[in-house]
């Protein structure tokens, strides 16, 4: 298992806009579509990835105890899918349905909107104020597949509890470790 780190973007760049289309509906959803009110969770994921397996209980937690407090929360796919057919949108839409997906899973086709974002590795979170401003990049925690530490979402927890409270989120951020993101040649 290939293992890639977060690019760590800098605190307090701008959320990238974005228009691609949500697999879990007939539409296309932009950055002002799903921002929430108090901020917004942007996740690169993907449909086959071991990390994002092991992880994805916690994902769905952590979207169902945060987007009723007013976090918007979406996944991005941007695998070459030519290469990784397992992660077509066809694909995603079942791999969203079979997990509960309460939150829009989109297809970054071209792969711009990862580029755009920095992302390097599949899950890689982004978290942003409601200003659209980084405040958070990193990883949920500290349990990756195999070495034996549970998982508790509490790097990415802390920092969304911080962003609704208005705490100050902690500037010690781990990059996330995951499958690299399969660009396009």
């Amino acid at each position: 298992m290939a293992q890639t780190a977060s690019t760590m973007q800098t605190i307090g760049t701008l959320a990238p806009n974005f228009y691609l289309k949500d697999t879990n509906s007939a539409y296309s959803l932009s950055y002002d579509d799903i921002k929430g009110e108090k901020g917004t969770l942007v996740m690169f994921i993907c449909n086959h990835c071991p990390f994002v397996h092991h992880v994805m209980d916690e994902i769905l937690l952590i979207a169902n105890d945060y987007r009723v407090q007013g976090i918007g929360i979406v996944a991005i796919s941007s695998n070459d899918v030519e290469k990784y057919p397992q992660d077509s949108p066809e694909l995603m839409t079942e791999y969203a349905f079979e997990n509960s997906f309460e939150f829009p899973y989109l297809f970054d086709y071209t792969q711009e909107v990862a580029k755009a974002y920095g992302a390097a590795c599949t899950p890689d979170f982004f978290l942003f104020d409601s200003q659209n401003r980084l405040v958070y990049r990193g990883q949920l925690d500290d349990s990756r597949p195999g070495n034996g530490i549970p998982l508790s979402g509490s790097d990415l927890r802390g920092a969304i509890d911080s962003l609704l409270y208005n705490r100050v989120i902690n500037p010690v951020q781990k990059p996330s470790i995951g499958c690299g993101i399969k660009w396009k040649m």
